[in-house]
């Protein structure tokens, strides 16, 4: 893509930004992105990432994670190694049927409830995508790149003024001040890194909300630890308190734990809202798509909303 007037302008570099615009810029489209900081400072580099799309509300929620799970399951059978198809189990405190997404997953079976940890009664048992999201993200602006899309730091103050006959609005947390959208809450995220003291499957509480849970993602030598969800807190820095919370309760699951050395917190900003916003709105001779209001599930269902923006922006140019 040279300096001529793009076709599409993504705002934000987060996940859901740079699979949208890598989505458009492999179809052919002149594609900008505008974001106010570099993919690595986004919330979506803190994510744990392991694919699970129980925490977002939208009719097409199977539609889109199912079309991720498969662009994930291919990169990682491709080589890419910052995806990995990790075993693990998902259980819940309460006794509940395992859903139904989970049944046509590869390796799904009920547990036994014998293979689960204290304090757990149900839990099935699958295979999931688990991505290391720093590196992860780096591949999606190289293949941006590649493709002959940009990506440029700035500012974006108003939709209505930012240049463009299709722009597209990735903006996550931020379209809170942005739209202006008051449906878009905080909801704080925080992941401990510890050295991985040989935990070679993930255990994922299951809660029916986003809600402090317990969660184990092994990403080879680097376990992350999960996780808080602290609603109303924009307030990104760590809270040691609740990072020892997290241990503690890891540490249940696996003893070996508690004494691994801790190499790092990570902290993000979810934005929930009661439901995907996934729309064309007109403003007269130009065009606006949302994309955002994913909670805690934007990068299991980034695939999927990026082939519905495709196909929105496709019937504009």
């Amino acid at each position: 893509m040279t300096s001529a007037r793009p076709d599409v302008v993504v705002i934000g570099a987060g996940v859901s930004g740079l699979t949208t615009a890598v989505r458009l810029a492999e179809e052919g489209l002149r594609v900008l992105i505008r974001a106010r900081g570099r993919p690595e400072r986004t919330t979506s580099a803190a994510a744990g990432a392991i694919w699970d799309p129980i925490y977002a509300n939208h009719p097409l929620v199977p539609q889109w994670s199912a079309r991720a799970y498969d662009v994930f399951r291919d990169l990682a059978e491709a080589g890419l190694p910052h995806v990995r198809l990790v075993d693990g189990v998902e259980a819940s405190r309460t006794p509940i049927p395992s859903p139904d997404w989970a049944h046509h997953l590869p390796g799904y079976r009920e547990c036994d409830p014998g293979e689960l940890p204290s304090g757990f009664v149900s839990g099935w048992h699958y295979i999931a995508p688990i991505i290391d999201m720093p590196p992860y993200l780096s591949y999606l602006e190289r293949r941006l790149k590649a493709a002959g899309g940009r990506l440029t730091i700035a500012e974006v103050r108003s939709l209505s003024e930012t240049p463009g006959p299709v722009v597209v609005n990735c903006t996550g947390i931020g379209a809170r001040q942005l739209v202006p959208d008051p449906e878009v809450e905080p909801i704080r995220g925080q992941l401990v890194a510890v050295r991985n003291p040989g935990v070679t499957e993930f255990f994922a509480e299951h809660t029916a909300q986003l809600d402090e849970m317990t969660y184990l993602l092994p990403q080879g030598e680097i376990l992350l630890l999960g996780g808080s969800a602290e609603k109303g807190q924009f307030d990104p820095e760590p809270d040691l308190a609740v990072a020892k919370g997290i241990i503690e309760r890891c540490a249940g699951i696996v003893p070996a734990i508690a004494t691994a050395r801790v190499l790092g917190h990570r902290t993000g900003i979810r934005p929930d809202r009661p439901q995907i916003r996934l729309e064309h709105e007109n403003l007269g001779g130009r065009h606006l798509v949302h994309n955002y209001g994913h909670s805690g599930a934007g990068v299991s269902l980034s695939w999927g909303c990026a082939d519905s923006v495709l196909e929105l922006v496709r019937a504009l140019i």
